[in-house]
């Protein structure tokens, strides 16, 4: 009598162990995919560097001439190293965002962190501070992050105040973008010619700026967040089970929430902070990662961390080469790619309503 429910148990366990295992080779052959679009990213410019001659210049610098060493070390490598960054930030904080809320379609600007960013950075272009020792291409990311900062602050506050559940705070990021989007173009009405370019091109999103210093910060911030991120992600998948399940498993889902909050703005605000606004990765990249394995943030978060990156690397490539002799903005590029997989979610969303 007993020997079958045992049976079951074994292949029950069986499974399991072959859906863990398919998941963990999945995220191993996305961190693969990821090396070779870096590779990509790496070999793709108008200088005619091939790879071959590119690696063999990074692993033996000596063998490079004053432009060439230029060419890899101050322009490709951070390139393509900051959209690597940027991207799992991004989409990590995206795959948060979406667990905490319980919305598909919450993304790290769903909250107005990166419109309160690109409002600082804009005050920061148009007004820089009389500081001596404050350089303006300093001003910029700090004016940035710091509002960032701001905009987390005032969704904690509003996180405290009574009643409010989630889709009031959602209403409220909402409320931050729009109000944060017009300040900003009203910054751009009032500038001069030469301000105001400065100003489109930075609310467009470009790598362009990527430099050690910035890779050296987001670097160390990325690494300080992840871990902390994997050891929520149980509860997490918890929370994705609904609320009362997760707090009758003794989860308390009001500090879950506050500390995932200020994960997702730390990342969206450093990442923003030094590349301006690019959309859509915190979006899409969550919601490929969990097409390919699922709800168990054990492996969703670490699979859009590294989804984000492959998107944002080849979106790189792709601004390279679209328009030849001209780097397109990369977060023109991920719009693109973007709007219309916001659009399909839209409607998949109101048919299972």
């Amino acid at each position: 009598m007993t020997a079958q429910p045992i049976g079951d148990a074994l292949q029950a366990v069986a499974r399991y162990r072959r859906l863990l295992w398919r998941r963990t080779w999945l995220v191993a052959g996305l961190a693969l995919l990821l090396v070779l679009a870096v590779l990509g990213d790496l070999a793709s410019g108008a200088s005619g560097m091939g790879l071959a001659q590119l690696l063999h210049g990074v692993f033996d610098p000596t063998s490079l001439s004053a432009t060439e060493r230029v060419i890899i070390w101050n322009v490709r490598l951070p390139y393509a190293l900051m959209a690597v960054l940027v991207g799992a930030a991004l989409s990590l904080a995206g795959a948060e965002m979406q667990a905490i809320l319980d919305n598909p379609l919450a993304s790290p600007f769903t909250l107005g962190v990166s419109s309160s960013a690109a409002l600082g950075a804009s005050l920061a272009i148009a007004y820089p501070l009389g500081v001596a020792w404050l350089a303006p291409s300093v001003q910029v990311p700090l004016m940035a992050f710091v509002f960032a900062c701001l905009s987390v602050l005032l969704l904690q506050a509003m996180s405290r105040l009574r009643g409010a559940g989630v889709q009031s705070l959602v209403l409220f990021g909402i409320a931050l973008v729009f109000s944060c989007n017009a300040l900003v173009s009203l910054l751009q009405m009032l500038a001069t010619e030469d301000v105001l370019q400065q100003l489109v091109f930075w609310t467009l999103g470009s790598l362009a700026r990527a430099n050690w210093d910035s890779l050296t910060l987001l670097a160390i911030v990325l690494a300080a967040v992840l871990p902390f991120s994997l050891r929520a992600a149980p509860a997490m998948t918890l929370l994705r089970m609904g609320e009362d399940r997760a707090r009758s498993f003794g989860v308390d889902t009001r500090r879950l929430r506050r500390a995932s909050l200020l994960r997702i703005s730390l990342l969206a605000a450093t990442a923003v902070a030094f590349v301006g606004t690019i959309g859509f990765i915190g979006l899409v990249g969550p919601h490929i990662a969990r097409l390919l394995v699922g709800e168990d943030q054990r492996f969703l978060l670490p699979a859009s961390a590294l989804v984000g990156a492959l998107l944002l690397a080849l979106s790189s490539v792709a601004s390279k080469v679209i328009l030849p002799g001209m780097i397109v903005p990369v977060g023109i590029v991920t719009a693109l790619v973007g709007v219309p997989v916001f659009v399909a979610l839209v409607f998949r969303r109101g048919r299972n309503l």
